[in-house]
């Protein structure tokens, strides 16, 4: 025995926990907080935990607002090149698109939101939704060709106009005209007096294609369409969604491409006038997933971290959570998702954080602080390889 009689025997120390890798792949909380940020609070407040742990950030998105900071994000080469256009009200803005690296394809991200979105309205602009239009988007589009894009990757979420495309196709090189044969003026009240369509000097789409992305599955008429559905969110009254309606059905006439087609009707026919030029519509969600390499991030994960402002079923049927949680299940990855609120029953790694706020005013006031305590709770619970 030692002296003291005491035994030799060391306690050992606490093990410190299995490093793990954790991916965050929220889209944004529309209104609160953009995908980008929120995937880097939740990753904050999980550090603050297990600061050992890897942390792959890859913030999701469908085609809206926040598209190209999610591309910029999850691809460290890519190049934000900037671009002056005109802004859905007739305003010059500044804006950008995305260059991402590779010789071929040379892919560009074009942004609606981000060039002719509704975020871009002053507040002392009154906004005609019979004006609007989407020639800046054209002019990025077009600015992304001259620098040599071979592919272009354009999200069409967000956006403030009902002009079937119109806007994009002029800037590229089309010309609407009346019976006079005067250019008409953008947006939905110019393609009301629309007689013809003159796409001899249209820029012709990339060799490498031109993939739309969007979770809009909306055709371009009737009343499931662009008008009806969008035209009241855009501002528009009973009467003018009437004459949009009409101007949309008079440029499917002239231009005659079928608007039938799901998505056509997506960001007021946008999606319509890209079909036009030869663009195919595809999941925002999946094509944004399948670019910023989601499924690689997910191998040996133990853990992916999705969310959105509201979460319910329709959440499932192609968003962006939707999609991140498919790609997780078919690699056995857990799913935890933290939402602003839930429409359906959360999960046991599932966290609201209007319930973690005491409120939803509570909640919006600070998304940042709520976030980073998401993601500290989530890590204190979370027990490493023995979990999966």
């Amino acid at each position: 025995m030692p002296r003291g009689g005491c035994d030799d025997r060391r306690v050992p120390a606490p093990a410190s926990p299995a490093r793990s890798r954790i991916v965050f792949a929220p889209d944004s909380f529309k209104g609160s907080i953009d995908a980008t940020s929120a995937a880097g609070a939740l990753a904050e407040g999980w550090r603050s935990v297990r600061p050992d742990d890897d942390l792959l950030l890859r913030p999701m998105a469908d085609g809206g607002e926040g598209t190209l900071d999610a591309f910029a994000a999850a691809i460290p080469d890519a190049q934000r090149m900037p671009v002056a256009v005109t802004g859905p009200t007739g305003r010059p803005i500044g804006s950008s698109w995305l260059m991402l690296p590779g010789d071929r394809p040379r892919t560009a991200v074009v942004e609606l939101a981000c060039t002719s979105g509704i975020e871009l309205v002053g507040a002392d602009e009154t906004v005609d939704p019979l004006a609007t239009h989407t020639l800046g988007f054209g002019e990025a589009i077009r600015a992304a060709l001259a620098a040599g894009a071979t592919r272009l990757l354009l999200g069409i979420g967000g956006s403030v106009s009902s002009d079937g495309g119109a806007g994009v196709l002029t800037a590229l090189g089309a010309v609407v005209r009346d019976d006079h044969g005067r250019q008409v003026t953008p947006g939905a009240a110019g393609l009301a007096r629309a007689a013809s369509f003159d796409a001899t000097q249209l820029i012709p789409p990339p060799a490498d294609g031109v993939l739309v992305l969007s979770d809009v599955r909306a055709p371009l008429l009737g009343r499931d369409g662009a008008a009806h559905v969008f035209g009241p969110q855009k501002g528009a009254d009973p009467g003018q969604v009437e004459e949009i309606e009409a101007a949309l059905t008079r440029w499917a006439r002239i231009v005659g491409v079928a608007s039938e087609v799901p998505g056509a009707g997506a960001a007021g026919g946008c999606g319509f006038g890209l079909l036009v030029w030869g663009a195919q519509l595809a999941s925002g969600a999946e094509a944004v997933a399948e670019t910023i390499g989601l499924d690689g991030a997910l191998a040996g994960a133990e853990r992916v971290i999705t969310g959105e402002g509201s979460y319910d079923s329709q959440s499932l049927l192609g968003k962006a959570p939707g999609v991140v949680r498919a790609y997780a299940e078919a690699r056995g990855v857990p799913v935890s998702v933290v939402a602003g609120r839930f429409g359906m029953p959360a999960g046991v790694d599932d966290l609201s954080l209007v319930e973690m706020a005491g409120s939803p005013a509570a909640a919006l006031s600070n998304p940042r602080r709520w976030l980073r305590e998401a993601g500290a709770r989530l890590a204190r619970t979370h027990s490493g390889r023995d979990s999966v």
